[in-house]
């Protein structure tokens, strides 16, 4: 096996780790999402927690947008593009578990 190979699956399994410890990350907080709008029918959220489980509504969307553009063919090819165009236009597409964090 070349060195190549070995870089490249390297490469893949670390960004394959990444994109599973994003997607627990995401289903921790859609769970607590869904704790807080149960919460919230009871009276029992307050505006705070109201607005972190709004704000992990929207990034659930982005994520299921992002689903939707990656089982549509030439998918490796779009997507990266679509994403480049979101962040020039200013339009945040990246759900927060999959951003890197600084």
């Amino acid at each position: 096996m070349g060195q190549k190979t070995r870089l490249a699956k390297q490469r893949l399994r670390a960004d394959l780790l990444k994109v599973k410890k994003g997607l627990a990350q995401e289903k921790v907080e859609t769970k607590q999402m869904l704790d807080i709008y149960k919460r919230h029918t009871r009276g029992e959220a307050s505006k705070e927690e109201m607005r972190l489980a709004n704000q992990q509504f929207l990034d659930l969307m982005k994520g299921l947008g992002l689903g939707v553009l990656a089982i549509l063919p030439f998918a490796p090819i779009t997507l990266p593009i679509v994403v480049k165009l979101g962040q020039k236009l200013g339009v945040d597409i990246i759900p927060s578990a999959f951003k890197d964090k600084q």
